[in-house]
């Protein structure tokens, strides 16, 4: 029995084929096409997913993604992208894409893509996890407000006036193995650029600093930071999630 229909377009066979590979066997019905154009094929058959590289030599994966949605409005759209389109997959949110996934992606990546898909319980597990964690939580989708600097696991952005938030990547830290949990340092009244702020704690007791990436006076701390990362991880970390761990006016030094 088929767990749902989805069409891969991308021009590299090896994206293709394990594409297939991978999700074939999960119980889904995969079709894949080498070019945009064969975009026929959905006149045939009813995909539930569609996954498409953003570029292609025939037809820009932003095309597709067009004529998909115009077309074909209940069809799930993925932008399959190198780092290098970043900015062009984001623009694809606004036309209707779901989401974008960067390559190399490896097999249980892509299952998990799929299982979030389709799997209506877990669609509605992510929704109430967003809602609860709604103000601690920033997405690297988020166009209005990006994050401006980035470095090694910690990054800061302007949130309004004066104001600045300060955060941590809970998927890099996670990836690193540090992840277990966040201890800010006590009565922390200011953030110091280059100073420690605060520690991320493994498992097996290792520690590791979080360095600030600015001077600022400390407004709020995030005091549901712990809760949120749990949920965090319990979400897979599919997309990009930063947790912001201080609201700063930021000072200069002299």
């Amino acid at each position: 029995m088929s767990n749902g229909k989805i069409l891969v377009i991308d021009d590299e066979d090896i994206v293709l084929m394990s594409c297939h590979r991978a999700l074939t066997p999960e119980g889904y019905n995969v079709k894949t096409a080498k070019s945009g154009v064969r975009l026929k094929m959905l006149e045939n058959e009813t995909f539930n997913l569609a996954l498409i590289d953003v570029k292609m030599p025939d037809m820009d994966g932003m095309e597709v993604l067009k004529k998909i949605k115009e077309r074909w409005p209940d069809v799930v759209v993925i932008i399959i992208t190198g780092y290098s389109a970043i900015a062009t997959a984001v623009s694809s949110i606004k036309l209707g894409a779901f989401d974008y996934i960067e390559k190399p992606f490896t097999p249980e990546f892509m299952i998990n893509v799929a299982k979030r898909i389709f799997n209506q319980r877990g669609w509605i597990l992510r929704k109430a996890f967003i809602d609860e964690f709604r103000n601690e939580i920033v997405s690297l989708r988020d166009t209005e407000n990006p994050v401006i600097f980035y470095k090694e696991g910690t990054w800061a952005r302007q949130i309004r006036g004066e104001f600045w938030e300060v955060g941590c990547d809970v998927r890099y830290w996670l990836l690193a193995g540090q992840l277990a949990y966040i201890e800010l340092h006590e009565k922390i009244d200011m953030l110091v650029a280059g100073e420690s702020f605060g520690k991320i704690l493994s498992g097996t007791g290792q520690t590791e600093d979080l360095i600030s990436p600015m001077t600022g006076v400390v407004k709020e701390i995030n005091n549901q930071a712990n809760e949120a990362m749990s949920a965090l991880i319990r979400d897979n970390l599919s997309e990009g999630w930063l947790l912001w761990l201080a609201r700063i006016q930021p000072i200069v030094l002299t």
